[in-house]
C-alpha cells in the first residue's frame, strides 16, 4: 500500500476510481478533476495497491468555512495558505470497500492537515455516513446548502 499526492499523470485512474464511486449526476467529469489537478495536486491524495489506484480523498484550500457547490468546479477558488481543507470526494472502489483502506487514507489526511496548522476539515455527505465520519471527530452541522447532484448532504467539520 502506498500514500502519495497526484499529478497530472495520474488523471485517467482517478476518473475512473470517481466513476466507480458516484452516479453520474455527482460525480467529477474528467475536465472537472483535470482543472482540480492542474490548481491543487497535492490535495489529492492517492492510496495504491500495487498498479491499482483503490482510494483517493481530495479538495481545496480556503479561507471560507463553508463547503460551497461552486467549490467542485471553480479550480481557482483554492487557495494555497487557506485555513480550512474542504474534501470534495472520499473514493473507494467497491471491491476495496469496508476494509479500512478509507480510513487509513482520511487518518493521513487529517494528520497533515494537522501538521500544516490548518484550522480543520469541512465535508459534505449523505445521510447514512454521518456516524462512518463522527468516528474521526467529524461534527454534523446539519443539512449543507448545498445540492450537489440534487442531492440533500450534511455538512461535517472536524476543527483542530
Amino acid at each position: 500500500m502506498e500514500i502519495r499526492t497526484a499529478s497530472i499523470h495520474d488523471l485517467d485512474a482517478i476518473a475512473h476510481v470517481e466513476a466507480q464511486c458516484f452516479p453520474p449526476a455527482e460525480a467529477a467529469d474528467r475536465p472537472s478533476i483535470q482543472r482540480r489537478l492542474s490548481a491543487f495536486p497535492d490535495r489529492f491524495w492517492l492510496l495504491w495497491e500495487d498498479d491499482t489506484l483503490v482510494s483517493f480523498v481530495n479538495g481545496m484550500l480556503t479561507d471560507s468555512a463553508d463547503l460551497a457547490d461552486e467549490m467542485y468546479e471553480n479550480a481557482s477558488l483554492h487557495a494555497p495558505d487557506g485555513a480550512w481543507q474542504m474534501i470534495f470526494g472520499v473514493d473507494t472502489i467497491p471491491a476495496y470497500r469496508c476494509q479500512g483502506r478509507a480510513e487509513n487514507l482520511l487518518r493521513h489526511v487529517i494528520d497533515q492537515c494537522k501538521r500544516e496548522n490548518r484550522r480543520g476539515i469541512v465535508l459534505t455527505c449523505k445521510e447514512h455516513l454521518l456516524h462512518y465520519y463522527g468516528k474521526f471527530g467529524f461534527q454534523n452541522e446539519g443539512i449543507s446548502q448545498s445540492v450537489h447532484g440534487n442531492v440533500r448532504w450534511y455538512q461535517m467539520r472536524l476543527t483542530f
